[in-house]
């Protein structure tokens, strides 16, 4: 299978949670097959990817010509990090001027080699891609980051948008094409979805991006088969083309049971606003399963008030804790964090008595659920944190706030059985009290905890290779590679 002539080129969305993904796809695809791999970004994605990969790296990291000032985004925005809701759709609609560009360095990547790609492997987002293959007679691969329910209920709400006809936002809709019990509230959508009728920019963009995106030759989904048997079908079902389950795309030393504590390496070039040494050796001082890990991701925060319901909730639930804070939203998430947006002496408190630490900016998150101390996870239910904290069996408490992330949360909760959901969004009107008895709930339920380490088990196995025998989702990238060559034959 090993033939350094063969050729893949990757396009991620212009995200870290979609370009890390891509990035571990693009080391595993060339780990199994020695193919030479080129991963497409703008200039400022591929310079930063570029000051975290080893010398040895045998990934090829090419930039676009892009420049965010002509399209009325702040100067050198080429991530949705720490964008508002418009600047966020800007982007979105900013990324499609890649197509030319995208369309030339494929050409000109075929002249040189004297032959096409051997598929481009482009991001769901990227739907645009799926045009330039066909014009250059090459295969195009989808490339979902997300799970499969994420992915399947992505696709149907934008596709049909089931949630105009209903009368009040407090109504209940089916997903379309998923099994009768998975409804959902229009209240539950995130606002920007929640008022989408077809001619907004939001539908203007993912309503074409996802529909070119259905029409690839196969979607490659970070996920394992076995813990989402119905939503792969759904999601089947929606692509009428082959979905290769191949992840879970982590690094391979956090689906090690050997594993023991050895920091992990920076992701996404992140600086942490604590030492990992230091998070691992106040990790080090808990009891196993005992503390509380809070984090919503690097691109998302909450409001002044539910912060400090959510402080006063964990204090009185008397847990450890280890909270990756970061200020509220309506202030400059990169400025100093102010004591006043939480309560009285609360940090001072808990450090005092050794029960809590705040991380402020960026927590090892990696290094932190693979501690055996950590007991659960309070989480915006993002599909990478999701993923990692089931494949360590840690619990999950859902607070979804964006994306996918409802659907992921609801998955957890009523699909899985791993987790409980908090609340959602931005405008919900948390209590301390709730806050305490959700926590309580997930933190003391063996039962939780005993689904949560059996999902963990199934996802390693997916992706382990023991006596001979490869789990699902090395099945699925070999099956993957198989037939793009059998394909490129034909």
């Amino acid at each position: 299978m090993g033939n350094p002539q063969e050729h893949i080129v990757m396009l991620p969305y212009l995200a870290q949670g979609h370009i890390i993904p891509f990035l571990e796809l693009a080391r595993r695809i060339q780990e199994r097959t020695n193919f030479t791999i080129t991963l497409v970004n703008t200039p400022l994605n591929i310079q930063k990817l570029k000051s975290t990969q080893s010398n040895t790296s045998k990934i090829n990291l090419v930039s676009l010509p892009f420049n965010s000032s002509d399209h009325n985004l702040p100067p050198n925005t080429e991530t949705t990090e720490a964008l508002s809701l418009p600047q966020v759709i800007g982007l979105f609609h900013a990324s499609t001027s890649l197509e030319s560009p995208f369309k030339d360095l494929v050409s000109d990547l075929t002249s040189k080699q004297g032959k096409p790609p051997l598929c481009i492997i482009s991001d769901v987002f990227m739907g645009w891609a799926n045009q330039v293959a066909k014009s250059l007679n090459i295969i195009n691969v989808c490339f979902s980051t997300c799970g499969a329910y994420g992915s399947a209920a992505y696709t149907s709400v934008w596709q049909y948008l089931p949630h105009r006809s209903l009368k009040s936002d407090d109504e209940e809709f089916v997903l379309p094409g998923f099994p009768e019990r998975c409804k959902i509230k229009r209240s539950h959508l995130h606002k920007f979805v929640r008022n989408a009728d077809g001619t907004d920019q939001w539908s203007k963009f993912f309503q074409p991006q996802i529909s070119l995106s259905l029409g690839s030759f196969g979607w490659l989904c970070n996920t394992v088969e076995e813990i989402e048997p119905m939503s792969l079908e759904v999601l089947k079902k929606y692509t009428k083309h082959p979905v290769w389950c191949i992840g879970p795309l982590l690094p391979p030393r956090m689906l090690d049971s050997s594993y023991n504590n050895e920091i992990f390496s920076k992701r996404g070039g992140k600086e942490p606003g604590l030492s990992p040494e230091k998070c691992l050796q106040w990790l080090d001082s808990h009891p196993e399963n005992s503390v509380l890990y809070i984090s919503f991701g690097s691109q998302n925060t909450i409001s002044p008030a539910q912060m400090m319901e959510l402080a006063k909730g964990i204090e009185e639930s008397g847990k450890p804790f280890l909270w990756a804070i970061r200020p509220p939203i309506g202030f400059d998430l990169k400025a100093e964090f102010r004591d006043e947006w939480l309560p009285e002496k609360f940090e001072e408190r808990m450090s005092a008595s050794k029960r809590g630490l705040l991380v402020h900016k960026w927590a090892p998150q990696l290094d932190i659920l693979c501690h055996k101390s950590t007991g659960a996870f309070l989480s915006h239910c993002g599909w990478n944190s999701t993923l990692e904290s089931l494949s360590q069996g840690v619990p999950l408490i859902g607070w979804p706030l964006a994306a996918e992330q409802v659907y992921n949360s609801k998955m957890v909760e009523e699909e899985m059985g791993v987790g409980v959901e908090l609340t959602k969004g931005l405008e919900s009107c948390i209590t301390k009290t709730e806050v305490k008895r959700v926590i309580e709930m997930v933190m003391e339920n063996e039962g939780i905890r005993k689904k949560a380490s059996e999902i963990g088990e199934m996802i390693r196995q997916g992706a382990r290779e023991k006596d001979g025998k490869k789990g699902s989702s090395l099945q699925a990238m070999d099956h993957f590679v198989s037939t793009l060559l059998s394909s490129s034959t034909n």
